[in-house]
């Protein structure tokens, strides 16, 4: 896979009818009902590059939970953002969206088709290393566990993510989409790549509001690795308050 310059990933202005954009255009918050919250992503995907999200916020009461996907329908050529991502916007065609259910990536590395797992085994961890392979692509893994609020029991929660314990519909938990070429004008899941394909989220029921996380490709920014030089020496986040070091700082490495 060839490399890409790193984007900085935003919204797209055209949305449903009940989002919400922050200035920024990387928060999406639904203010209303439980539909209506189709986003899009400002800028078509490259191939092997993640659009990925955090759930902010939920709300109680509804059933079902965030969705997302990818299109070949360019947002400004729609008459209208559909109502719901399925079926509305896959029934347009040239679309595959992908509803998050509690029980999602369960996933043990080294576990093979057809594979028994042992019942006293103990799940190892997805990332292996510095980075997550899918095929010939490669993502830093860095951004792609979610962490908890800083708080009293910060570091609990933070180790249940990093184990893949909570459900992937949990507040602070990460989701991405991205697609792989598997042919000559051919994507996963059978989407066609022949027009650009730009990712769907649907902020549906229980799911009120996500942030875009950005994800760095090349080498990391001086904020990035003073942050991981701070987080590998502390037993955990809240320790950072400790240090004496500047309060912005302290912000960028408990919070991101």
């Amino acid at each position: 896979m060839e490399p890409f310059l790193d984007q900085f990933m935003e919204f797209h202005p055209i949305h449903g009818t009940n989002v919400q954009l922050d200035f920024s255009g990387t928060q999406a918050t639904r203010v209303e009902s439980f539909a209506n919250g189709v986003c899009f992503s400002k800028h078509p995907l490259n191939p092997g590059e993640i659009f990925l999200i955090e759930i902010e916020d939920k709300e109680l009461g509804w059933c079902g939970h965030l969705r997302i996907g990818l299109t070949a329908q360019d947002p400004r050529n729609l008459e209208v953002v559909p109502e719901y991502s399925i079926p509305d916007l896959t029934d347009q065609g040239a679309s595959w969206v992908f509803a998050i259910t509690r029980n999602h990536n369960k996933i043990i590395e080294g576990a093979q088709e057809g594979a028994q797992v042992q019942e006293n085994s103990k799940p190892k961890s997805f990332f292996t290393d510095s980075h997550l392979l899918i095929d010939n692509v490669r993502i830093p893994k860095d951004k792609l566990v979610g962490r908890s609020r800083p708080g009293r029991f910060s570091h609990i929660l933070d180790d249940l993510y990093k184990s893949n314990a909570l459900p992937p519909t949990a507040r602070r938990s990460r989701i991405g989409v991205l697609y792989v070429p598997k042919g000559p004008e051919l994507g996963d899941m059978g989407i066609p790549t022949i027009e650009p394909l730009y990712a769907v989220v649907d902020v549906f029921a229980a799911t009120k509001c996500v942030r875009i996380v950005q994800v760095e490709y090349g080498f990391c920014s001086l904020q990035t690795l003073c942050r991981k030089a701070i987080q590998k020496h502390i037993v955990h986040r809240m320790a950072i308050d400790w240090l004496e070091l500047p309060e912005a700082l302290k912000h960028y490495c408990k919070y991101e």
